[in-house]
């Protein structure tokens, strides 16, 4: 496995870090190694999903083409 040192972290963050690992009766270093696991890259199925609760928060209605946009700013 690899490992990772990370320098400067505020003593507030490692120290809420600390006491959530130990309210689970985790060591900090556990507790930080499921935090950056958590965090991963998003599967397929999550970014689709991100996608599309994006795009649920677009307005409906008629979309302009971007390539018209650009074609309109280029005349000016």
């Amino acid at each position: 496995m690899a490992q990772v040192l990370i320098r400067n972290i505020p003593e507030a963050v490692i120290e809420a870090h600390r006491a959530r690992a130990k309210s689970y009766g985790r060591s900090l270093e556990l507790e930080l190694r499921m935090l950056i696991e958590r965090m991963a890259p998003y599967t397929p199925a999550e970014r689709l999903a991100a996608a599309e609760r994006f795009q649920s928060l677009t307005p409906a209605g008629a979309r302009a083409d971007p390539a018209e946009l650009v074609r309109e700013d280029r005349e000016r």
